[in-house]
């Protein structure tokens, strides 16, 4: 499998996913991004045997974009003690189904409790009782009659969290019938695109910006053109320099 390298040191290696992968392999047995990733470290450093690779964030299957890898135990231990604590910053594009209900260029809040039922997140439960807390907040960029680009900016990590709170705000995500979209994808693609992802180097400790271009499945259905870019660019840096 050809892979999208987007960063790679001693330390760790960053990929840009595909739709339809499988970050890490489940009870089915198909082989995984990291199946994968592993693959091309053994080539390319000519490694016999097994080799350590850590998974530091997932994305769901349908979704595409941005994974990061650790490459030795200590940077796993130190990259997962980052995500967990929250101090990296991660930034989505979506496609969504366009209801009029949000303002473009406007930061909107989502807090909500999410609880797991038969592979669904939804809105709702009690804390403390299986329900986890689960922030992002959104910001429309473009919209045409049918759809509208957002970028999220993504506070917590829980399970289909961006898919389930864009679905309760009535703009599911592009091609995800699991949560209220009425388009279906032909290869079973949702159009969310981890786009940005910032964090501190496990050894190094200086800021590590990766950004992974928007792709064809997302730009197809609305135009983004070099000022938008531009303007998706500037909020970006903006949240990260907070």
């Amino acid at each position: 499998m050809d892979l999208n390298i987007l960063y790679e040191d001693n330390h760790l290696i960053v990929v840009e996913k595909k739709p339809g992968i499988l970050s890490q392999r489940d009870s089915s047995g198909v082989p995984s991004l990291l199946d994968y990733v592993k693959e091309y470290i053994k080539k390319k450093y000519k490694k016999p045997g097994n080799v350590f690779l850590g998974l530091v964030h997932r994305l769901d299957k349908q979704a595409s974009g941005i994974v990061v890898f650790a490459r030795t135990s200590k940077a796993a231990r130190r990259l997962h003690r980052e995500f967990a604590e929250r101090c990296a910053v991660k930034m989505y594009a979506a496609l969504v189904e366009n209801n009029g209900s949000a303002e473009p260029g406007k930061w909107i809040e989502r807090s909500d409790l999410l609880t797991r039922t038969r592979g669904r997140s939804q809105i709702g439960g009690i804390a403390g009782r299986g329900a986890q807390s689960a922030r992002m907040r959104f910001m429309v960029m473009a919209a045409n009659d049918a759809f509208a680009l957002i970028l999220v900016h993504l506070m917590t990590g829980r399970k289909h969290q961006i898919r389930a709170q864009l679905g309760a705000t009535g703009m599911p995500v592009a091609g995800d019938v699991r949560y209220g979209s009425r388009l279906r994808c032909a290869d079973d693609s949702i159009c969310l695109h981890s786009l940005y992802l910032s964090f501190m180097h496990p050894t190094k400790k200086e800021p590590v910006s990766i950004y992974s271009v928007i792709p064809e499945r997302i730009t197809e259905k609305i135009v983004i053109d070099k000022a938008l870019q531009e303007r998706i660019w500037q909020v970006i840096l903006t949240q990260s320099s907070v």
